[in-house]
């Protein structure tokens, strides 16, 4: 952008052209807002001297002396700082304006057609009725003009200050139709797609297709503008990008952090104020807050201590603040929880956080696209490498504003602790702030040791346990006085109010535990709790979280009709991967038939299981972690009997096997053919609706699950029982289709490959090994295409499977009757092929393994390296960087690092799990034909078409010798330290795949390679099509 800078004799003058992505680097500005005259002065106008003697010269003026008079010596404004004969640079600004607007220090708004010298017959000023009616109101472009900026100030034609987009607001807002929320705090993403689009349906634009145009930066888009193109083209277009973002937000989360907030809220009675408000002035909460140089906070605490809803209450407090100074400020948080798989991983919370801060700053999910249009997954299982880089990239992005990062209970963050917590002490920017809170654990204290940039609020210091104590007293008051046994006045016979005699004993036994309030408040809210038996109650009920789940633990017991049943659903509840929706809990706890046909009859089962269980929105989540901690007796209070004797009689690997058996018929019962009624054999699955009601309901959990289930219902020396194998090869037999297809309903083919791959591991029966075997081979040969098109399960994947596949025969009734001339597929057995990689635009030309086999390099002409899971399928990394074809790839010997060759005469050096290019080697004068690392990592040989060989230095880039001597093109360098017996490799002529010097297996000449990499009994192959084969030995031959 080009700034007008104003000298102190009050002349204007351009500024030279200064980065839009470097804000550091662009002085504050002001900007100025109006509508287009017929005399405006163009960027022409300045360079050519013509300025002063046009009419619109008096706005600039305008301009620049209220920026003076605002201490702004630049400023900014459309006529005459964009250059519209260049099209890049119109291309450029339309693109930005949003931008532009939203960083400038103060917008000014000058109406031309509202005066403050008119009046009326009293005398009075009719500038406001002329304000709401002014003509500037009614432009394309007054959206974004109006939205941008945090201050707004609106002028007349003579130059005085009407007031700012806070004061006018309500006159704003009945003018625009805008809603006030969207005019004071900039959180357009809280305002549906249809809502946004509404605010520019009455609007004129001189271009009918800026109209459109007009809402890039309501929508945070950029796109090519093409006039010409017509208005309906140009909503086409603008409605197709914002439906990308909404992909890539999708692409985020799996359970919005918002709702779990507000979920945990609920559960808890409502946030009280009084009982978190303490915090905000503790000295530990200050120096976090008010230091630049302070950057995290750990508030630490025993169970049942309100960290979360501390938590809680600060996230409101400080969105309240966001709100009040214009949302200048983003705030992203996450709850983990133990027992839902969802969000008990690092890899959640990444998800979690990077999906607030792209809603927040939408301009920040360009960090997300660029991964996702890569085709990098991130939802593979190097999701978390993927993840991690994008949420670093935001939070070093120079646009970022100031940025709060908070994360609830890391104790319960039971998978990949460890690399959070260094990806949180590793962030060095001072305008992000980190605040976690967690038990006292070792593990997290050893981490966040305190320093100059951390600090700790520990809830049991004393003066910290004097406030939690105060809190919990008062919402033990709050709790008490909605309490209906209590509310008729009863006196005791000393005279003293029930209510007050209450409140003591509850303030004696608490010890500052609000969970443990909480639990006997819930007991004294029971319908048949009448006044004479509160004071009773509270007597009796015992100190500590634990000893209080004792007691509801034996108040259970003595059901005589539904002990049993709660014993079901707790043991259930307690070993599930994430909490189980009532018709799901019916199903899986072993409920009698007549209960379970009612989530009204399940729902009542799970009242009776004391305050163990909550219900919200039909989902079933324990009380808290140390409920589950109590059930499962892995808690670490002394002198309590062991709880899980009773919960779990026979052990809990037999409630998993429970929970499989019940799996299995859960999904029998439900699975079949096109479950959805898409019908269309191709409907791509971001087409899908769900219906109402879900068919799959019932089962969804076990779809994704029962695997799982299988494994932990075994011990380390044990198989699963014969009924259950007997049970699983039935289902394999008749159902495995639609489970795939089910799979591909619920998003989760990738977690159904994981389980079809654990499941072969548990076999014993040579029978169904060979069946769960095909079905595996089925799944990652066809899974992809299922993935994406739900009913290909039952086209594509049984018409090219091989005619001797078991599961092509199980189910060849679904093959499809209106193909009339099937292709002919191989008659035997799966070939030797494993996986069809597809994602390279041109030929690939190189392809190596990692030293453990468990990555695939490949490096095309399309001039990037792709790096792969070979197991999987899935694109791991993308590397870009070199500027022609790449010709050769090669792995370290440790696997940290990948070299690649090109056509543009450098070697690259890469990090494969990051995908950061660490080295760039020049001195070649021809394309780099091959790399190859020696055997200690130590050196790095490169082979060129200069017909030398260079020695290099990987880690410093030094050439440490050319080797001079061939006449003619070095083709190929060759490293190995192979101790193997058996060594596997393609025949010179490429048509066979050989071991040890024997030809195996012919390759038919869609198969030839043009390059190949071989690891132990893995042969890769990358073909001219840009496809990569791999072919997998079971044994030596």
């Amino acid at each position: 952008m080009q700034l007008l800078e104003r000298d102190p004799t009050g002349e204007f003058r351009l500024t030279k052209r200064l980065p839009n992505d470097k804000i550091p680097e662009i002085p504050p500005y002001a900007i100025l807002s109006h509508t287009w005259g017929e005399e405006e002065v163009l960027f022409g106008d300045l360079a050519g001297g013509m300025a002063k003697n046009k009419a619109g010269y008096a706005k600039i003026q305008f301009c620049g002396e209220q920026a003076e008079h605002d201490g702004l010596r630049y400023f900014w404004v459309d006529t005459c700082c964009i250059d519209k004969s260049d099209a890049g640079e119109l291309q450029h600004a339309l693109n930005s304006m949003f931008q532009w607007y939203r960083n400038a220090a103060k917008c000014y708004v000058y109406l031309a057609d509202v005066s403050t010298c008119k009046r009326d017959a009293d005398g009075n000023s009719r500038w406001k009725f002329a304000f709401q009616g002014c003509r500037w109101f009614t432009r394309g472009w007054t959206l974004q003009e109006l939205i941008a900026p945090t201050t707004v100030e609106f002028f007349s034609q003579e130059g005085t200050c009407l007031g700012d987009k806070q004061s006018l607001g309500q006159h704003i807002c009945n003018a625009t139709g805008i809603p006030l929320g969207a005019l004071q705090s900039n959180a357009l993403s809280d305002f549906s797609i249809e809502e946004r689009m509404s605010w520019v349906k009455n609007r004129t634009t001189t271009r009918k297709e800026d109209k459109a145009y007009s809402l890039f930066g309501i929508f945070d888009v950029c796109m090519p503008i093409l006039y010409g193109e017509g208005e309906d083209r140009a909503f086409k277009r603008l409605h197709e990008e914002i439906s990308k973002d909404g992909r890539y937000l999708a692409n985020l989360h799996a359970t919005d952090p918002r709702l779990d907030k507000k979920r945990i809220e609920e559960a808890k009675g409502g946030l009280l104020v009084n009982a978190y408000r303490w915090v905000l002035d503790s000295p530990d909460f200050r120096r976090w807050h008010d230091r630049s140089e302070s950057r995290l906070l750990w508030i630490k605490g025993d169970p049942g201590k309100g960290k979360t809803m501390l938590l809680c209450g600060i996230i409101n407090e400080l969105e309240q603040t966001m709100d009040a100074e214009g949302r200048c400020r983003n705030l992203a948080y996450f709850f983990c929880q133990a027992t839902d798989a969802r969000i008990n991983n690092a890899t959640a919370v990444l998800r979690g956080l990077i999906y607030l801060l792209a809603r927040q700053q939408p301009r920040l999910l360009s960090h997300v696209r660029k991964y996702i249009d890569a085709g990098k997954s991130l939802s593979d299982a190097n999701a978390w490498v993927a993840l991690s880089e994008i949420l670093w990239e935001m939070l070093e992005d120079p646009n970022l504003k100031t940025t709060y990062l908070f994360v609830d209970a890391l104790d319960e963050c039971i998978v990949d602790l460890p690399k959070l917590l260094e990806f949180a002490v590793r962030i060095s920017s001072d305008r992000v702030k980190w605040l976690l809170t967690s038990r006292n654990e070792i593990t997290i204290e050893r981490k966040l040791r305190s320093e100059d940039k951390r600090t700790r609020l520990s809830l049991e210091l004393k003066e910290n346990a004097m406030q939690v104590s105060h809190a919990v007293d008062m919402y033990i008051d709050d709790k008490l006085s909605g309490l209906e046994p209590l509310q008729d006045g009863a006196l005791l016979e000393d005279g003293a109010l029930l209510k007050d005699r209450v409140r003591d004993i509850l303030r004696d036994k608490a010890n500052g535990t609000f969970l443990w309030v909480a639990l006997v408040v819930q007991e004294l809210s029971k319908e048949d709790v009448e006044s004479w038996h509160v004071l009773q109650i509270v007597k009796e009920v015992p100190p500590g979280l634990y000893g209080m789940y004792g007691r509801m633990l034996d108040k259970i017991k003595r059901h005589e009709r539904d002990s049993e049943l709660c014993r079901h659903i707790l043991s259930t509840a307690t070993v599930v991967y994430r909490p189980l929706y009532l018709a799901e809990l019916g199903a899986l706890s072993g409920l009698p038939e007549q209960i379970i046909k009612s989530t009204e009859n399940v729902k009542k089962i799970v009242a009776k299981c004391g305050s163990f269980l909550t219900v919200r929105d039909n989902q079933i989540y324990l009380v808290h972690q140390s409920a589950t901690d109590f059930l499962l007796n892995t808690h670490t209070q002394q002198g309590l009997r062991d709880s899980s004797k009773w919960v779990f009689p026979l052990g809990i690997e037999d409630v998993h096997h429970n929970i499989v058996l019940r799996s299995l018929i859960a999904m029998s019962a439900v699975l079949r053919r096109d479950m959805y009624g898409l019908k269309a054999p191709g409907f791509l699955i971001n087409k899908v609706q769900t219906p109402s009601p879900d068919p799959l309901a019932s089962a969804q959990y076990s779809c994704v699950f029962w695997v799982d289930h299988l494994h932990d219902s075994t011990s380390n020396e044990d198989a699963p029982r014969r009924n259950t194998l007997d049970a699983v090869q039935t289902f394999v037999e008749q159902k495995y289709l639609y489970w795939l297809e089910a799979l591909s309903l619920l998003r989760a083919i990738p977690e159904g490959v994981i389980a079809i791959t654990q499941l072969n591991g548990l076999l014993v029966s040579l029978q169904l090994i060979k069946l769960v075997f095909d079905a595996y081979r089925f799944t990652l040969a066809y899974g992809w295409v299922v993935k994406q098109a739900p009913l290909q399960a039952y086209v594509s994947a049984l018409v090219f499977a091989p005619a001797s596949s078991l599961v092509k025969a199980k189910f060849r009734a679904e093959e499809p009757g209106w193909i009339s001339t099937k292709p002919a597929v191989d008659g035997g057995d799966w070939n030797a092929c494993l996986q069809t990689l597809e994602g390279h635009s041109d030929p690939v030309q190189s392809v190596a393994f990692s030293p453990d086999g468990q990555r695939l390099a490949s490096g095309s002409f399309d001039k990037t390296i792709k790096i792969w899971d070979p197991a999987s399928g899935q694109c791991l990394q993308t590397l870009e960087g070199h500027s022609d074809p790449v010709r050769s790839v090669a792995f370290s010997p440790d696997g940290q690092r990948l070299a690649s060759g090109s056509e543009d005469q450098t070697i690259k050096i890469w990090d494969p799990a990051s995908g950061q290019c660490l080295q760039t080697l020049e001195g070649h004068s021809s394309p780099v034909l091959s790399v190859a690392f020696s055997p200690d990592g130590q050196r790095l040989a490169s082979g060129s078409f200069d017909k030398t060989i260079k020695i290099w230095d990987p880690a410093s880039g030094q050439c440490l010798q050319t080797l001079e001597g061939h006449y003619s093109s070095v083709q190929s360098l060759f490293s190995h330290d192979n101790p193997e017996r058996y060594v596997y490799s393609l025949g010179k002529d490429q048509t066979w795949i050989i071991c040890n010097g024997r030809n195996l297996i012919w390759l038919p000449p869609e198969y030839r390679p043009s390059c190949s990499a071989v690891q132990g009994r893995m042969v890769s192959i990358g073909c001219t099509s840009g496809r990569v084969f791999t072919v997998g030995f079971s044994c030596d031959i």
